[in-house]
């Protein structure tokens, strides 16, 4: 707080306008909408279960606070005598009076204002301390609070929960409060205890004029209320677009990949474009509203004075008989005008602690909900002694929350007998992860219950129920840490491990971080304690059983490799095997298996059933399968359809029944003119690619290609570096805002006039003021003082009208063009960060959480340099530059020692707004790691709630706050004295003036009128550029923000760099993809012709592994293909390189003979298939090509062919349902068939499928062939899959084994000639 004693109006009302220009920057991070019960502000400070430092803290910041605001009236008391003794010294010169004992009087009142000075820069530097310190504490444990009760809460709560909803809390809502609980908690205290003693100084000096001006409170209050209001208001509308926004550009960046597949940039962007230009909307409604606001600031502020030199005119005239002087008046006016402003500052204050009240209220919240299913407490419910593991289903009726018309198990009974091998099979959508959900208690029944040894699973504590049950869920989700790591997440929650201490600990992730930085694994584990040694030993031998050591020990660093979030560094069959590990690490009583082997090739499904058969035997075990080869031997088997019970029995008696079962028997069954003979096992070789050699190029593929390139060896966790390393300077950064602004120049130009115009008011003002104490002066005729009075009080009346209209233009012309400007910033930038390739996507520590901040927090701090921030910068800097010429006009010798301040003003300002620019890029990019982590868990959450993860992510959680928060303490002292020194050297500096000013007076240099149109027009229009670094945070963030998003535009298309009105050049169509094609390819019916010639690739994160070595493939348009053979062997890879995701390391890749690649041409059917939390019609549609809109006739065509029209036409919503957050809402079958839809309604000439039927039903594969056999012909087709069934009609399959083509032929000659794939086929067959 910076109480200006002698400030004028304009500084005063300049310091209002900044505080309130901040007040509405953070309500458009931080408005939204609460529940009704308030949490309150106080509670906020002094609930939040505190330390006994906090306490400290919070008590000594309000002490200091309310000392800091005690020497302002003191130092108004001085000034005001300085000014009668200056008014004594003009009268005794003008009678020839000596005026030696002056100067005297001045140096003492000028060392009393040093004194004050020096006790206010302590005071002020403490209670900003303490109170920056305590917020920083506070929001450190509300993030924690936050994440324990996310972990806390059920599944059916995140499956409600808005995509970004939990960024958005812990960014914009964190900031929000942090600001709110900071250093403006002391500006608020020790300006109320500035006011209290502001006003027991005024009435003791002119108790009608103190009382008159009295009248300023309800005007700044009605300002401020009406304002605040509509501002508010459409600030609220703004947050709640741009919250929107960012919820879709953060699902396109995780799923960076399938976009650019289908080229779905543009139609997403158009959706991020809608949200926004309803956000601008409102954004310029926003503008005017605070432009009126801040006019209305400089209305009071100068109408106060036109009412106080009137009044004071008319008591100073009345002479000795009034008891009032110049310099009493002087004190009132001022005090009372800087009273009244610290109302006005306390007015938005408050709003910004409503603001983080509001912001800790929706925290609070989740905080606050009580679970119906809590996974955290170990004391509630039953523990029972032992558990066989005999699972009962009595009349279960279940619903799920996000689909309550919508029945999932209608009145299921099924009971799964202890130690026995179960399994449930059926199509898509019929309740088979139902089961296994209910089982580990994932949701709570509709109606019936489940019993586990004859107890019901709502009695038994539900920690304790999980770790007696062991997952491998159909979605190998695994987290961003090393394979050692995520393997040992098995026995966090078991019964088998005494130290949780160490796997709720570093100790792990220390081990991984010393292997990965050069030391030898089993020296790094060695060196541990033996609990940690038996941790690893365990791992290592559950990843033998899982058949992942081989590959896990080729890689660079084995069991320490990072493997990116969601696994996605590992390939489908590499991440079922690390996820199997984890489950059997676990030694459960029950184990559930839904679809556990689905993404594995058939020889790693043999090995591992081999190992399953050890492990299972006398363990319940529940499997979940669509491939039946891997269930036959099953000691039961259910068949469910449509969330009801078909049939039960064992595979024999199923098949002897001749019904639905043996009709799912049939249609798998391999067919093939070669007699299929069941091997004995020495029959069947091993497939050599299985020895885990050299050639199996371990991590070479991905089977859903996002962030294959990330670098394995220096996770985002150790890379906190700026992702794009702007090192952009000021002019440049401003140079290009300007140029993006060019459009509204128009704008520009009003808005500089107007500002131009407000800063020249400010200079002539000060010609006002120093006429006006001179006028006061108690040597001239009482008429004369009326007269004066009369005169100047009506000048400042008509500079209060030319303000605010000035202020109102300048603000809502800046406001349109920062509006405009931030809708182009933000389109230009989501179009480069499409326009990037997976490897710049996943390099540098880049990762969605960081990019996404681009769009979000960058976008908005952007702010910080336009709109009324230009404004306020251009009238601040008129003012200094004609102040300076004016002044030295007209009094060089007082002008130039003022001006020599001038740099410690601004230094201090400058030095600040460094420190905060450092401060904030690092808080900035180091708390967007334990972001990251949150978003990470929220997204997996059933996989934590499943292995019992809660209390180890909130011990990786609170470790990641850790450096940041201590790295804050330095720069938070730093910070704070160049803070203290800008409040506090000011008062310093005045003092000088008047000591200096005093001795031209009394020299007979120059005249009081004379010094007191030098000194605000110096020193306080410095002052106002100085407190324009008020404002450093914003600015700071500002700063920052636009050279990244600057540097990001310029590496996005050559294009992005032109300066029209983006919106209107996307309503002529004038998209990314339209823009890169100039011509119309014709559709070739008969697909496209592929040749792979002689091409080697290795992943450039990688590139010492060769994931391909000279491969020549020829594909013809037309042909169906196929590719086979073991995971890791390069198949994923070669379709990435199909959809030029990458470039061959040598060779080449031609397209129908030419080297020209047209991706429009290309559909893609990932393994792992996302769907945007969007309508189903909206989905599918994405898939159509580049400027083509997908009719519904066309949507409806391909997911008939798809198998997927049934079942989205008796939906509530049918095509309009909303998929939910990554498509939750359906099931894996459905989501597949969708994006199989989703490629058909391409029409391409290439189609590419990656395991397309891994999560299908018997009944979907066999439609998915005839839907193959209809399209066949229209197009190219190569497709990936571990079920021969679903590829032996092909007319080419490629053997791929280590990264080779070693094989090539029909189904039927390949199994002649090829020992490798005839066990492959014959693992597959089906017996009776």
């Amino acid at each position: 707080m910076t109480a200006n004693i002698g400030a004028s109006p304009q500084t005063v009302v300049s310091r209002l306008r900044q505080i309130l220009k901040k007040h509405v920057k953070q309500k458009l991070d931080s408005t939204k909408a609460a529940p009704r019960k308030s949490y309150g502000y106080l509670r906020l400070l002094i609930k939040s279960n505190p330390s006994k430092l906090d306490v400290f803290y919070l008590v000594v910041g309000i002490l200091a606070a309310m000392a800091a605001g005690v020497p302002f009236p003191l130092l108004g008391v001085l000034f005001g005598e300085l000014v009668d003794e200056l008014n004594a010294a003009s009268c005794a010169k003008s009678h020839d009076q000596d005026v030696g004992n002056l100067q005297s009087s001045v140096n003492n009142k000028v060392i009393l204002i040093v004194y004050v000075s020096i006790a206010n820069f302590f005071a002020i530097y403490i209670h900003t301390g303490c109170f920056s310190l305590f917020g920083e504490r506070l929001v450190r444990r509300m993030r924690e609070n936050y994440f324990r009760g996310l972990l806390r809460q059920e599944i059916a709560f995140f499956e409600n929960l808005p995509a970004g909803d939990v960024a958005s809390c812990l960014t914009s809502d964190i900031e929000t409060i942090r600001s709110g609980v900071s250093e403006k908690v002391g500006i608020v205290i020790s300006s109320f205890s500035y006011l209290l003693g502001a006003y027991v100084v005024s009435f003791s000096k002119d108790a009608k004029l103190a009382a008159m001006l009295v009248s300023l409170i309800p005007a700044y209050i009605l300002m401020a209320a009406v304002g605040g209001k509509y501002v508010g208001r459409y600030t609220s509308r703004v947050s709640d677009h741009i919250g929107a926004a960012t919820a879709i550009a953060s699902e396109c960046l995780c799923n960076v990949a399938l976009i650019q597949a289908f080229g779905a940039g543009p139609r997403l962007e158009a959706k991020f474009t809608m949200k926004l230009q309803k956000a601008q909307k409102d954004g310029l409604k926003k503008a005017f509203a605070a432009a009126a606001q801040f006019g209305f600031l400089f209305f009071i502020a100068y109408s106060a004075n036109a009412l106080a030199f009137w009044q004071g005119a008319r008591t100073i005239a009345k002479g000795s008989y009034s008891g009032v002087t110049a310099g009493a008046v002087y004190t009132v006016i001022f005090l009372l005008v800087d009273a009244s402003f610290i109302i006005s500052q306390v007015a938005p204050f408050l709003q910004i602690f409503a603001a983080a009240a509001a912001a800790s209220e929706r925290i609070q919240s989740v905080v606050d909900r009580s679970s119906s299913i809590d996974g955290t407490k170990a004391s509630e419910g039953i523990k029972l002694d032992r558990v066989r593991g005999a699972i009962t289903f009595e009349d279960v009726t279940f619903r799920y929350p996000s689909r309550p018309d919508s029945s999932v198990l209608e009145n299921v009974s099924l009971f799964f007998p202890a130690g026995k091998h179960t399994a449930i099979v059926g199509p898509s959508g019929s309740g088979k992860s139902t089961i296994a959900a209910l089982t580990t208690r994932l949701y709570d029944l509709r109606r019936g219950r489940i019993l586990i040894d004859e107890n019901n699973i709502q009695d038994i504590n539900v920690r304790f129920l999980r770790s007696r049950i062991g997952v491998v869920q159909q979605d190998s989700c695994l987290l961003d840490r090393s394979i050692l790591e995520n393997v040992a997440h098995g026995l966090v929650n078991s019964n088998h491990i005494d130290s949780e201490s160490i796997l709720l600990g570093s100790t792990l992730s220390d081990i991984a971080k010393t292997v990965r930085a050069g030391q030898n694994f089993d020296t790094a584990v060695a060196a541990q304690s033996p609990a940690v040694v038996d941790i690893v030993n365990r791992v290592q031998e559950a990843a033998i059983l899982a058949d992942a050591h081989t590959f896990i020990s080729d890689l660079e660093f084995g069991y320490a490799t990072m493997i990116g979030s969601s696994g996605n560094e590992l390939s489908g069959g590499q991440r079922q095997r690390v996820a199997l590990a984890r489950a059997l690490v676990k030694d459960p009583a029950v184990l559930i298996l839904d679809e556990a082997t689905a993404s594995l090739d058939t020889a790693s499904e043999r090995q591992i059933q081999s190992s399953l058969a050890k492990v299972i035997h006398g363990r319940t075990t529940i499997s979940i399968a669509h491939r039946l080869s891997t269930i036959k031997d099953a000691d039961h088997i259910i068949v469910l359809k449509d969330g009801r019970v078909l049939e039960q029995g064992s595979h024999s008696e199923l098949v002897a029944k001749d019904k639905t079962y043996a009709s799912m028997v049939e249609t798998q069954t391999l067919r093939t003119t070669t007699p299929l003979k069941r091997p004995n096992s020495g029959d069947v070789p091993t497939p050599k690619f299985r020895k885990g050699t050299s050639n199996e190029s371990p991590i070479t593929e991905k089977e859903t290609f996002p962030d294959s390139d990330q670098t394995v060896n220096e996770p985002l966790k150790e890379q906190l570096v700026d992702p794009l390393g702007s090192q952009r300077s000021i002019w440049s950064t401003v140079r290009g805002i300007a140029s993006l602004s060019r459009p509204q120049l128009m704008f520009v130009i009003l808005g500089m006039a107007a500002a131009t115009a407000v800063g020249g008011a400010f200079s002539g003002e000060a010609v006002i003021f120093g006429h006006t104490i001179g006028a006061l002066s108690p040597c001239r005729s009482p008429a004369s003082i009326r007269a004066s009075g009369n005169l100047f009080g009506l000048l400042f009346f008509l500079f209060a009208v030319l303000v605010l209209s000035a202020n109102v233009i300048s603000g809502s012309s800046f406001g349109k063009v920062a509006e405009k400007m931030v809708l182009k910033v933000r389109i230009l930038a989501f179009r480069a960060l499409f326009h990037q390739d997976l490897e710049w996507h996943c390099s540098n520590g880049r990762s969605p959480a960081i990019l996404l901040s681009y769009l979000s927090t960058d976008a908005a701090a952007l702010a910080g340099l336009s709109g009324t921030t230009v404004g306020t910068i251009v009238s601040i800097m008129v003012n200094l530059m004609a102040g300076i010429l004016m002044t030295h006009i007209i009094a060089w010798k007082i002008a130039i020692v003022l001006l020599a301040t001038l740099p410690i003003l601004l230094g201090s300002g400058i030095m600040r707004l460094r420190v905060l620019a450092q401060l904030q890029d690092r808080h900035q990019l180091a708390y967007a790691t334990s972001v990251g982590i949150t978003i990470e868990a929220v997204n997996s959450i059933k996989t934590v709630a499943s292995l019992g993860l809660e209390h180890e992510l909130l011990a990786v959680y609170t470790r990641s706050l850790v450096s940041p928060y201590k790295a804050s303490f330095k720069e938070i002292a730093y910070a704070d004295f160049w803070l203290a020194t800008a409040y506090s050297v000011s008062n310093l500096i005045y003092a000088l003036a008047y000591w200096w000013g005093t001795k031209q007076v009394v020299a007979g240099l120059y005249s009081q009128t004379q010094f007191f149109i030098v000194l605000p027009a110096l020193l306080f229009s410095a002052q106002s550029c100085g407190q324009m670094f008020a404002l450093a945070p914003d600015f700071s963030k500002a700063r920052v923000a636009s050279a990244k998003l600057l540097d990001l535009i310029d590496i996005g298309p050559a294009k992005l760099t032109h300066r029209g009105d983006i919106v209107t050049d996307m309503e002529k169509g004038d998209d990314l993809e339209a823009g890169s094609k100039v011509r119309s390819i014709p559709l070739n019916q008969r697909g496209i012709r592929v040749d792979f010639r002689n091409v080697h690739f290795s992943y450039p994160a990688r590139p010492h592994l060769t994931a391909l070595k000279a491969i020549d493939l020829e594909i013809l348009p037309g042909q169906f293909c196929a590719l086979v053979g073991p995971s890791g062997a390069g198949k994923s890879t070669i379709l990435s390189l199909l959809e030029m995701f990458y470039t061959p390391k040598y060779g080449r890749i031609e397209f129908d003979r030419s080297s020209a690649f047209d991706r429009d041409r290309v559909a893609l059917v990932p393994q792992d298939s996302h769907l945007f939390d969007e309508s189903v019609r909206f989905n599918v549609g994405i898939g159509a090509r580049a400027g083509h809109e997908a009719t519904n006739d066309e949507i409806e065509t391909a997911c008939k062919l798809a198998n997927i029209h049934e079942t989205i036409a008796i939906l509530p919503e049918g095509y309009n349902t909303r998929c939910g957050p990554n498509g939750d809402r359906f099931s894996g079958g459905q989501k597949q068939r969708l994006s199989i839809a989703r490629a058909l309604v391409r029409q391409p000439s290439l189609l590419l499928l990656d395991e397309p039927t891994s999560a299908l039903d018997a009944e979907s594969e066999v439609h998915f062939q005839d839907t193959l056999a209809k399209i066949s012909s229209r197009m190219t087709i190569v497709a990936i899959a571990h079920r021969l069934h679903t590829i032996m009609k092909a007319s080419v399959i490629f053997l791929i084994e280590g990264g080779r083509c070693v094989d090539r032929g029909t189904h039927e000659e390949l199994f002649q000639r090829n020992a490798s794939y005839r066990a492959n086929a014959l693992h597959q067959c089906l017996g009776t």
